[in-house]
């Protein structure tokens, strides 16, 4: 009978670990576009997501905008403090229902959104010019399987 020695540590190669090399691409991506509109608008990461989701889909809850960025519910709450509070995003009920409310760009964030969803994008196609249209597709697929529920 032969019995493998395990050793006392089995430190994680975080080189070859897909979360994490997923967190440093995402980090240094979304970095690299949030210089530009942190200086100029005094914005934060998680504000400026706050601010494209609401730009994509209107009228949501702050627990939704948690839900679809997959962002902490207090990181979210503050981030939105901070966006009624600067005049970018407006807070109403939805309907009578004063449990529930609803955010939205206001028109100083849609000017906002705007001026970044551009400095986004052309950040995006600079990202992905580093790869062939085969290598664009399959990525996409990669991605749609992973964040498969």
């Amino acid at each position: 009978m032969t019995f493998e020695t395990v050793p006392a540590h089995a430190p994680l190669e975080l080189e070859h670990f897909l979360p994490y090399r997923l967190s440093i691409l995402s980090n240094t991506v979304s970095q690299s576009i949030a210089a530009e509109y942190q200086d100029r608008f005094e914005l934060s990461m998680t504000e400026w997501r706050v601010m494209a989701v609401l730009g994509r889909f209107a009228e949501l809850s702050a627990r939704e905008v948690a839900e679809r960025t997959a962002m902490d519910k207090v990181a979210v709450s503050r981030a939105v403090a901070r966006l009624v509070e600067a005049g970018r995003v407006d807070r109403s009920t939805h309907g009578g229902d004063k449990r529930r409310s609803v955010l939205k760009l206001s028109e100083a964030g849609w000017a906002i959104h705007d001026e970044v969803a551009p400095m986004a994008r052309a950040h995006e196609r600079e990202l992905l010019a580093k790869l062939d249209e085969g290598e664009r597709v399959q990525l996409n697929r990669i991605l749609d399987k992973l964040l498969a529920p």
